[in-house]
């Protein structure tokens, strides 16, 4: 299947929508292509309809604006300015003399092979989580804090009955409250960031009083539901029992906002699962404090450590990156000709930000298809927002930041990369033998990041062992691919440019 349009956006989250809205306002041809069954990516994911739920909008503090965002992707489509691809899972964008091919695998299985050509693209491919790991991490049970979070938006399903949501960031606030809200005991909230940190950043936070204002909105719904928080402490280790039949996971959120869902999920019949956590204080230098470790019982364990952007498309096209994000000037474009970036992908900052930015592409990209010049002030008010926000997640990822010393809770034995299983003990030896950390070699010496992943959940961990800063890996392809589908790939588009 191969479709044509004027522009392609990758992702169909906040940024994606903004910019495609914008655009197709001002007579672009829009093509969005997203790997999921309905808009609204991961922030606005919606639960299917013949779930039942009554009230979907209970688990989003922003459903007015989805619901503009909706309504106004709907009168595009309606008006043929936009097609939206839905279940399309983008796993590589080409470059050529006369434009872009997106390609993309259909459906749940991802054999089938689409492509869209474009005159430009915009990439708005959102961010994935920063997993951190510790002994135990890797018992069914322990999931992570997005995860949790799209169980229950999507699906309406709790991943336990006593929960403990643990980590660093922001969103460990509304995972906490949902699973509350949604019927689950929530035992604890467990956020490593020092308190001290947010008074060294209190002028950001005051520039955005919407934000404390959510703020205080989470930390109201925490006491409601008697939720104890303890600030500054980190997750030890999680242990493990033995299951003795019964449903340990999958139950159906029960809330009144949610009631009406199905229990996804399944049974967990014997075999080692999570039962209980240990949690502990941290010191100044980010070390736990001895004599402080107390164990808390849960069957779920919600943990996230921040978020990473999802690079991989802007990195195969040759797009530069400042650190971690793609760079983009004042109008979202990269510095690759004819393609835009907004949202995760250029710094983790969430909705509004997202928003803000796809707006300014989505208007920037119209008028350079058109042959003009852009007038940046029809975006005035976005870019103001835009640098308000840019400024208040800086700060926030300044407060947020992972205890300094948590490679040491990393044991020996503690399994590192799940998809090779290397451990550790494994890594330290490699490193050891190096004389200096050097992530490429260790990975070539232990196969971590070697496997399925290919090192988007492994690298944190990888590169704080091995004493390096955690890089940009290249990888060809966004997802693994069908040889099959590799074999006939630009068979309709004929060769690349040569660069």
């Amino acid at each position: 299947m191969t479709e044509r349009a004027r522009l392609a956006v990758v992702g169909a989250g906040p940024a994606g929508l903004a910019a495609a809205i914008a655009a197709a306002a001002r007579g672009v041809h829009v093509t969005v292509i997203d790997s999921g069954a309905d808009a609204g990516g991961q922030f606005y994911r919606q639960p299917a309809d013949d779930l039942g739920a009554r009230r979907p909008q209970a688990l989003h503090h922003q459903w007015h604006t989805w619901e503009r965002l909706r309504d106004g992707l709907g009168a595009h489509i309606a008006a043929g300015r936009i097609t939206h691809l839905m279940d399309h899972h983008v796993w590589l964008v080409e470059r050529h003399l006369n434009g872009f091919t997106v390609h993309a695998l259909l459906g749940p299985e991802q054999e089938r092979p689409a492509e869209v050509l474009a005159d430009a693209v915009l990439l708005a491919t959102g961010g994935y989580e920063k997993v951190l790991p510790f002994p135990g991490w890797t018992l069914p049970g322990v999931v992570t804090a997005g995860g949790a979070q799209a169980m229950l938006k999507g699906a309406l399903v709790l991943p336990g009955r006593i929960a403990v949501v643990a980590g660093t960031g922001p969103l460990l606030l509304p995972v906490a409250t949902g699973l509350a809200a949604a019927g689950a005991e929530v035992a604890a909230l467990v956020e490593s960031a020092d308190p001290k940190a947010f008074l060294r950043h209190g002028r950001a936070f005051a520039a955005q009083p919407a934000k404390l204002a959510e703020g205080a909105q989470y930390a109201a719904a925490l006491l409601r539901h008697r939720v104890r928080t303890y600030a500054h402490h980190t997750v030890v280790e999680a242990h493990g029992g033995t299951a003795h039949g019964g449903t340990a996971d999958g139950d159906t959120a029960h809330g009144g906002e949610v009631r009406g869902g199905q229990a996804r999920g399944g049974e967990v019949r014997g075999g080692e699962r999570l039962e209980a956590v240990t949690v502990a204080a941290l010191d100044a230098d980010g070390r736990v404090r001895p004599g402080t470790e107390r164990r808390i019982a849960c069957d779920t364990l919600a943990v996230g450590h921040g978020m990473l952007p999802h690079t991989d498309l802007a990195e195969t096209l040759g797009c530069r990156l400042d650190g971690l994000d793609v760079r983009v000037d004042d109008e979202q474009r990269t510095d690759v000709a004819g393609v835009w970036a907004a949202g995760e992908t250029t710094g983790i900052g969430g909705a509004a930000l997202s928003l803000a930015e796809g707006h300014i592409a989505g208007r920037s990209i119209a008028a350079r298809l058109a042959g003009t010049e852009p007038d940046p002030r029809g975006w005035a008010a976005a870019a103001r927002s835009r640098t308000r926000l840019r400024r208040f997640f800086a700060a926030v990822d300044a407060a947020y930041a992972p205890p300094a010393r948590w490679t040491e809770l990393i044991t020996d034995e503690t399994v590192v990369c799940r998809c090779e299983e290397v451990t550790g003990g494994a890594i330290r030896e490699a490193v050891d033998e190096l004389g200096a950390g050097d992530v490429r070699t260790v990975k070539l010496l232990t196969r971590a990041g070697m496997g399925w992943c290919q090192g988007r959940m492994c690298a944190p961990a990888v590169a704080g062992l091995a004493g390096c800063a955690l890089a940009p890996s290249r990888r060809p392809f966004a997802r693994p691919v069908p040889l099959g589908v590799l074999a006939r790939a630009g068979e309709t588009t004929g060769e690349p440019e040569d660069d």
